[in-house]
């Protein structure tokens, strides 16, 4: 498949609705963000440099067949991957890697406009197989992992990860914290979550800093600041 990348930025939306129907249909409501926080996030990547916020979408032909979102963030120079779907019917593709490869290269290129050879790391979350709510979620969520791991993302150990509430609830929501490095310090690691709950759940979703205070807590990783 000869797979056509495009942007989607504030001030480009074309499309975006369309991938958001790929977006309802690809994520559990628990870890699924209202499509307002999208953007929020277009925006904060227009305004926040050397930060950043990207969201490609691919089509083969005018079919839009997959997406990813992710941030870029400076202060401890590495990348968050947020989301990535592909259209189930073409997933057998390989797709989904080619999608992967392409929302890495921007961020790598993002690292490099902050002054960096490339991103320390490039992390992400995922679902625990315990979230599954039916059959067909629980088949997914096992697919995503294996997916991540063919493309060489694994376990962050030494930290219990929580992604706090998207959905105005209470209740934070354990997830899996992947990374496609492998020899990250608890230091470091402590201190990519502190950014990314600062500069994506707090500055972008605007989560109450009570909330976050509290996962950060939870985790053994509050700072007061």
């Amino acid at each position: 498949m000869n797979v056509r990348w495009e942007q989607i930025t504030y001030d480009h939306l074309i499309n975006i609705e369309k991938a958001f129907e790929l977006y309802d249909q690809a994520f559990p409501i628990e870890v699924r963000e209202p499509h307002t926080i999208f953007m929020e996030s277009l925006n904060y990547g227009k305004n926040r440099e050397p930060n950043s916020f990207r969201f490609v979408v691919g089509y083969d032909g005018e079919q839009l067949v997959s997406f990813a979102t992710g941030h870029y963030f400076a202060e401890a120079n590495f990348g968050f991957i947020v989301y990535l779907a592909t259209n189930p019917h073409v997933r057998n593709s390989g797709l989904g890697s080619k999608t992967l490869a392409k929302i890495e290269e921007l961020l790598k290129i993002d690292a490099i406009s902050a002054g960096n050879t490339s991103p320390r790391a490039i992390i992400l979350e995922t679902e625990k197989l315990e979230l599954a709510h039916s059959p067909k979620d629980k088949e997914d969520c096992i697919k995503r992992t294996r997916f991540f791991e063919r493309n060489g993302y694994k376990p962050l150990l030494g930290v219990n990860y929580l992604q706090p509430p998207l959905n105005n609830d209470e209740h934070y929501v354990p997830l899996h914290l992947l990374s496609n490095q492998t020899d990250l310090t608890k230091q470091e690691i402590a201190d990519f979550v502190q950014v990314m709950y600062r500069e994506k759940y707090d500055l972008v979703n605007r989560i109450n800093k009570q909330v976050l205070s509290h996962c950060l807590d939870s985790m053994g990783l509050y700072k007061d600041n």
